[in-house]
């Protein structure tokens, strides 16, 4: 996959990136995703904004819906989530300004190497989901409200397949992380669906392979939102803007795309400066 830097605009990042001296040393609070915490992606970009600014990024991980939920009660200053409609209507709503696209990867679906529906040969999404309830294949999802469960529920939609009326059926619903998700798909030789990233770091894989990927409905974008300080006052909006700025600046831009794991790439850059 290609990445698109953004474009530099030298005094711009010097304006927007060197934190007034009242800054310096404070931190701010993101809740961000799980997959950008146990890819190791925020433990290696949090130090490099700190060196650069003095302000430290303290990371609350949850699945998207539950960061939408602290940052309504603004618990949060700013969020790192998934789900472009679920982000929209976080704004509209007037829980958060400055919604920014920063980076993206895919999801995949796993399953059992014998993939005894052969999805592996399949071209399109919604063909390989079919074919797995068609079959009655066990099927497990996080069922979490994170962005992956929302996504694969888009997904499952587009099949016109009402998967929640065979719940514990042949499609189950753990309630929990994608770690703990692929491990129970792991344990029962299920399909699943999981973000690139999370796939590519998690090390359960003797019951599991990777057996569909690289189709469109399948992208995976990334948003930075800043809560709105008109609903809570006492939030650090200035060292939330700040981080959001250096995210979608070039240096911030390059440190994205320069994180690796067994030489992959698992994220890649595509912010816009505005």
């Amino acid at each position: 996959m290609k990445y698109c830097l953004v474009k530099a605009i030298a005094v711009m990042v010097c304006m927007t990136l060197t934190p007034a001296p009242t800054l310096a040393n404070s931190f701010i609070t993101l809740v961000s995703t799980t997959s950008t915490e146990n890819s190791g992606l925020l433990d290696y970009l949090i130090p490099k904004f700190r060196d650069r600014t003095g302000i430290d990024v303290r990371v609350v991980a949850v699945g998207t819906g539950r960061a939408l939920k602290l940052g309504e009660m603004g618990d949060a200053d700013m969020i790192l989530v998934h789900h472009r409609a679920s982000e929209e209507n976080f704004i509209s709503n007037g829980f958060g300004v400055e919604r920014r696209e920063i980076m993206y990867n895919d999801f995949v679906i796993a399953g059992p190497p014998e993939d005894p529906v052969n999805i592996r040969g399949e071209h399109e999404t919604i063909r390989a989901l079919t074919l797995i309830y068609e079959h009655k294949l066990p099927f497990v999802s996080r069922g979490d409200d994170s962005g992956t469960h929302k996504k694969e529920r888009e997904l499952w939609a587009l099949t016109g397949v009402d998967v929640s009326q065979y719940s514990g059926n042949w499609y189950y619903e753990t309630g929990a992380g994608m770690g703990a998700t692929l491990n129970i798909a792991n344990g029962m030789r299920a399909y699943v669906l999981t973000d690139r990233s999370t796939w590519l770091s998690f090390k359960n894989r003797n019951g599991l392979d990777l057996l569909f990927e690289n189709d469109p409905p399948l992208h995976n974008q990334y948003s930075i939102i800043l809560v709105n300080p008109e609903r809570h006052p006492h939030i650090k909006f200035e060292e939330a803007e700040l981080f959001a700025n250096w995210l979608a600046s070039s240096e911030g831009q390059q440190v994205i795309a320069e994180f690796t794991l067994n030489g992959q790439q698992l994220f890649f850059p595509n912010a816009q400066l505005q």
